[in-house]
């Protein structure tokens, strides 16, 4: 089969795929029969373009990039990296959560300037703590699912919500600590809105794995220039963009969606999405097809 990737994939399983050309999804060419992507853009636009493609296999969980629906009407599959990422996108979670609460990035700056000494005769560097507090987790999938299990070790109350129960509103009121574990759809855009975000208590900690359009990220920016509430934010709307005003604040804490970024997590996604293409060119059936 002609296959065609954006970008070479991490781990062993990528040699099995020979002679896969490399470019933009702009670069592709007509006769290519499998498409491989890393979160980027896959319109009907493209589609047109490609008219003997078969499948897009999409490197990372989270598919809303791709037109499924412009695919579903041209007969192409669409696959994607379920269950592999859940531990390391979890640990990354509990991460940013810890990092916001305790002020981590803010002491490690505090050291490298020197000004340890200076800064404790001017008053004690307090953050607030995670162990014992409530957790809100929005979306409970597999990530969500293993959120809640390293919960049970802070000893922390956890309330939850997904897309059919729970009440969002009272979830976000009752939470020192809320994460977001939805998928990216049209019901989830926007889904913490100004007037939800409003809901948090001062002094909460919000936390975004999942993708940047789930917050109303202009109300989110003004929460946090108004220092109400902290973030760890691995996700954003327009990435590789950042809002200017959150990088120099000190509340956010803002990493370059890493939340799968580990070795082990990576070549476990390209295990899987080698195993799609293979099991496409045997005629056999996909692993985890999104349609």
């Amino acid at each position: 089969m002609k296959v065609f990737a954006t970008r070479p994939l991490p781990g062993p399983a990528w040699t099995e795929l020979l002679d896969v050309s490399i470019g933009s999804v702009d670069d592709a060419y007509a006769e290519i029969e499998v498409l491989i992507v890393a979160n980027e853009m896959v319109d009907g636009r493209a589609l047109d373009r490609l008219p003997a493609l078969r499948l897009i296999a999409n490197f990372g969980v989270g598919y809303d990039r791709i037109d499924v629906a412009a695919c579903r009407a041209r007969g192409v599959a669409v696959t994607n990296t379920p269950g592999v990422l859940d531990a390391a996108t979890a640990d990354v979670t509990f991460a940013l959560m810890l990092a916001a609460r305790r002020r981590i990035v803010e002491g490690d700056q505090l050291v490298r300037a020197g000004r340890w000494a200076s800064h404790w005769s001017a008053g004690p560097f307090l953050g607030r703590e995670v162990n014992g507090a409530t957790l809100g987790i929005v979306g409970l999938g597999r990530i969500g699912s293993a959120v809640m299990k390293r919960a049970v070790g802070f000893d922390m109350r956890v309330l939850s919500v997904t897309r059919r129960e729970g009440n969002l509103d009272e979830l976000l009121r009752a939470s020192d600590i809320v994460t977001l574990h939805v998928p990216l759809t049209s019901e989830t855009a926007g889904l913490l809105s100004r007037e939800r975000l409003a809901l948090l208590r001062d002094g909460a900690t919000l936390v975004n794995t999942a993708r940047g359009a789930i917050i109303d990220m202009a109300a989110l920016v003004d929460e946090l220039v108004s220092g109400r509430i902290t973030a760890g934010l691995d996700v954003f709307v327009d990435e590789p963009n950042v809002p200017n005003e959150l990088l120099s604040l000190p509340n956010v804490v803002l990493t370059p969606h890493i939340a799968s970024s580990t070795v082990e997590t990576r070549a476990e996604m390209t295990r899987v999405v080698v195993d799609n293409v293979l099991a496409l060119e045997r005629g056999a059936p996909l692993l985890t097809p999104v349609q």
